[in-house]
């Protein structure tokens, strides 16, 4: 499916999903409802970590729905651009430490050429 082109969660679609496999369903939603609950992390802190995550996982329905809980939680824009820029640097960062195992696996004796 085109990127660009992405289908809406309808209630259609939600209706259809739930009557499809309702028990893993409504198991979902109470985890869910359990995840973002107020507790040793507000609710405001908890969205802004949901919407990096959602960035390093590169889903957009979570994007949307997380950026938009976010700032209903409380969160000005910058915080949540500041979230999403964390998570750049975290998924930049991965690339970038991973090069030990590259370094590691060209040392002499790998079989290759110096």
């Amino acid at each position: 499916m085109d990127e660009l082109h992405l289908p809406k969660a309808s209630r259609a679609r939600v209706a259809q999903r739930g009557a499809l496999a309702p028990a893993q369903e409504a198991a979902f939603r109470a985890f869910s409802q359990a995840a973002f609950a107020e507790g040793a992390l507000d609710v405001r802190t908890k969205q802004l970590i949901a919407v990096a995550v959602a960035h390093v996982t590169q889903c957009p329905w979570c994007i949307e729905s997380h950026a938009k809980a976010a700032r209903r939680a409380g969160a000005s824009a910058e915080q949540v651009m500041e979230a999403i820029w964390v998570a750049a640097e975290m998924r930049a960062g991965a690339a970038w430490s991973h090069a030990f195992v590259a370094l590691e696996a060209m040392e002499p004796g790998d079989g290759h050429a110096p």
